[in-house]
């Protein structure tokens, strides 16, 4: 039995031009409205529009509905609806990053049907992505049932001011029916939250040294003790977290041994409990496990190939990058609404740590080949209730000096 009803649509004002999408997601028994999403996005072209649009109702529905929810999924791109069916080739790669992005969330739904309507029939979510237009021209931001706000409103303080997080949060969902009062506590990462000036900071500390980073070999599940160097490298982190303005209020860390280690460094110097969360573990790399990049590139050179042109292609018996953000992005929004303005500190790996980030900035999943992390690194994201990440610094390695 379907549940919901996704209806999205995007619109660019000169394609490309100043763009918006808009979001509606419904009960499939009787058509009620559930939720609703919009936002302009600058300047950009429809069809990225649309694909913003489609984001945006996957996670409020799953946000309703909860892993598994299962969704039918109406738009009037012919474009987006036959590329998400598997039925039309991805040629654009502008809009690779899009479509991983929606079918790892559709992934975690399930979607029975991807159907074209004629426009006629996508009113509802035409008139949210204009009404985002609309309001953007005039300087001020849509909010949910069609009323605007100036822009100033939904920022954090001056200073700090960035675009909104990936679709993974949405912001400007409605308020919700009591019919789905129940559906919305059982979802993870709700969201329903009051806008609020005051931040979630979440700190991401990189393990220590192992014998395996020392080497430059690919250290994924394996569960490789910190060498001394390491220890060292996790003292100095936990004594500059120990003090203000960094001393978090929450230690949560990878279940791996070398991340374990990190983390009980910063306890002992803080006095705080250690959570373990399996979310914020490596990616698995598979066969490479142990090898140098030399070595795997001599062993399976069109594999290493595949891997390094494709986030959504997996090692031999590993995980790939888009299989590791749906658990790295669930964790984050976990912590961020279980720990709402407190400060807490994730001690995690290369990979987790460079997935939130992308998702802070909204950078596509190939922004991980672009990253680098220091071992015993530190980054910040800062998070709004009402929507907004900033992330403040990123590869800190000044305790290390």
């Amino acid at each position: 039995m379907t549940h919901y009803v996704i209806e999205a649509d995007g619109g660019s004002r000169g394609n490309p031009g100043p763009a918006g999408y808009g979001a509606v997601v419904m009960a499939a028994s009787d058509g009620q409205v559930l939720a609703e999403a919009a936002e302009a996005i600058g300047v950009t072209t429809n069809n990225v529009a649309e694909y913003r649009g489609l984001i945006a109702g996957l996670t409020a529905a799953l946000r309703l509905g909860g892993e598994g929810a299962s969704v039918a999924v109406r738009m009037d791109s012919k474009l987006v609806i036959e590329q998400m069916a598997g039925r039309w080739k991805i040629k654009n790669e502008g809009l690779r990053p899009l479509a991983f992005e929606a079918g790892a969330l559709a992934r975690r739904l399930r979607v029975t049907e991807w159907t074209w309507i004629p426009r006629e029939r996508n009113k509802h979510a035409d008139r949210l992505a204009n009404e985002a237009m609309d309001a953007a021209a005039k300087g001020l931001t849509w909010k949910a049932g069609g009323a605007t706000a100036p822009d100033a409103l939904d920022k954090p303080p001056a200073g700090q001011q960035t675009d909104l997080l990936d679709a993974g949060t949405i912001s400007e969902i409605s308020a919700p029916t009591a019919s789905v009062a129940a559906a919305q506590q059982r979802a993870k990462g709700t969201g329903w939250a009051p806008p609020t000036r005051v931040a979630t900071s979440l700190l991401l500390l990189r393990h220590g040294e192992t014998e395996l980073s020392l080497e430059r070999r690919f250290s994924g599940l394996g569960d490789a003790e910190l060498t001394a160097n390491g220890l060292a490298q996790a003292s100095a982190a936990a004594e500059r977290l120990s003090r203000e303005p960094y001393r978090p209020d929450v230690i949560v860390t990878s279940p791996l041994k070398r991340a374990r280690q990190t983390a009980a460094a910063v306890a002992q110097r803080t006095g705080l409990d250690v959570e373990v969360d399996e979310d914020l573990r490596e990616a698995d790399f598979g066969a490479w496990e142990g090898h140098t990049f030399t070595e795997v590139q001599r062993k399976w050179p069109a594999e290493l190939a595949a891997w390094l042109a494709d986030p959504t292609t997996d090692p031999p018996g590993g995980e790939s990058f888009a299989t590791t953000a749906v658990r790295v992005q669930a964790a984050g929004e976990r912590l961020v609404e279980r720990y709402a303005g407190k400060t807490v500190l994730a001690v995690s790996h290369v990979t987790p740590i460079k997935m939130l980030l992308r998702l802070a900035l909204m950078a596509p999943l190939e922004s991980l080949y672009r990253m680098h992390l220091d071992l015993a690194c530190l980054s910040l994201i800062e998070y709004y209730a009402d929507g907004p990440a900033v992330v403040k610094s990123f590869n800190d390695t000044a305790h290390l000096r």
